[in-house]
């Protein structure tokens, strides 16, 4: 038994070895013009079987963002937004209270920003734009935020799928 386990693996080892790559004589002839003899040159031929498909350019390889930073507490901010809701819901067209709105986003986002929070900050910079398309300090900093994104090779949220700010845990 033991003999036979012994041949069949030998004969498993040897035809494993026939089946690797081939050296392939690559340009032997030369012209006679040369004044030197060049040694000929070998490649080993591949196969293309076992490698992956390209990445696709659109998502560069970019893996998905995930929600981090460090958790605040912005119930400040919250009743601020809350306020500036039920204002602008009596008077939808008045165009001070969307830059109330627009300021209360953007203040959030802010907070939100410094405590490392990109993927809410982005949410609110982009609801403060919705409400006031001049606000130019919320496009900056989505500009900005987009570009962290870039660095750290992720897709940033979709508009719509940012999620909310992280909350701030009280001890026990």
């Amino acid at each position: 038994m033991k003999k036979l386990f012994i041949v069949i693996a030998s004969c498993i080892f040897a035809a494993g070895c026939n089946s690797s790559a081939r050296p392939v004589a690559e340009n032997t002839t030369k012209p006679s013009t040369a004044s030197t003899p060049e040694k000929s040159q070998t490649a080993i031929s591949h196969t293309l079987e076992n490698q992956q498909p390209p990445v696709d350019a659109n998502s560069a390889g970019k893996s998905k963002w995930k929600q981090s930073g460090n958790p605040i507490d912005t119930k400040k901010f919250d009743t601020e937004i809350a306020s500036a809701e039920v204002n602008l819901k009596k008077k939808p067209d008045d165009g001070a209270l969307k830059k109330v709105m627009s300021e209360a986003y953007y203040k959030r986002g802010v907070a939100l920003t410094d405590a490392g929070q990109y993927a809410s900050a982005l949410g609110d910079y982009r609801k403060a734009i919705k409400y006031d398309p001049a606000n130019t300090d919320a496009k900056g900093w989505i500009d900005k935020i987009m570009s962290i994104y870039d660095t750290i090779n992720r897709e940033a949220p979709k508009e719509g799928e940012e999620p909310p700010p992280l909350p701030l845990s009280k001890p026990i």
